[in-house]
């Protein structure tokens, strides 16, 4: 897997981070340097925890399913993708929230990044740079979730549901590459 793949897997991955964090802006009335910083550590380091966990119990079974180990691939990422492509088109009764405190932010941060975690067992699979994959995720999560944080201070809730819809979309698109590229080739 390339580089170019890494960023387009991190992009869907960075989504829901993007999302939330969209909503932590807009519950603040004005952003400081402290608010950047927690949501690109929370949300960059657990996108970037989570595969490196995932690549770790997928490494454990993966020469039980070499065989077809595309169809997993597949499966997860589409699981995964479909699944944002959904909650992008539920209603958001959620409050938005300022608190930024160690016990919101490590759930936010948790949630956020389960599929991350799937996505992880998904490289055991796959010829991927671990290092490389798991920075890659974590950096542009981190900046993107900075990026998110500024645009619901500035224009609210407005992209939140498109942000999901498209890192869904993105996901399941991966997920059909990786089975086309085993299955055809």
């Amino acid at each position: 897997m390339g580089i170019a793949e890494l960023i387009i897997i991190a992009i869907g991955l960075a989504m829901d981070a993007f999302a939330v964090s969209i909503g932590k802006g807009l519950s603040l009335k004005r952003i400081q340097p402290r608010h950047y910083l927690s949501v690109g550590f929370w949300f960059g380091g657990f996108q970037a925890l989570m595969p490196l966990i995932g690549y770790l119990l997928g490494n454990s079974f993966a020469s039980i399913v070499n065989d077809f180990d595309h169809w997993v691939a597949f499966f997860l990422l589409g699981i995964i993708g479909f699944n944002m492509i959904r909650d992008s088109f539920a209603k958001d009764d959620d409050e938005h929230d300022a608190n930024f405190s160690f016990k919101i932010m490590l759930s936010l941060a948790i949630a956020t990044s389960i599929d991350a975690l799937a996505v992880g067992v998904s490289f055991a699979f796959l010829k991927v740079d671990l290092w490389l994959a798991i920075a890659t995720i974590g950096i542009i999560t981190a900046i993107l979730s900075a990026i998110g944080i500024k645009i619901g201070n500035i224009f609210g809730t407005k992209y939140k549901s498109k942000a999901e819809f498209t890192g869904g979309v993105v996901l399941v698109l991966m997920g059909i590459k990786i089975l086309v590229e085993h299955t055809c080739l």
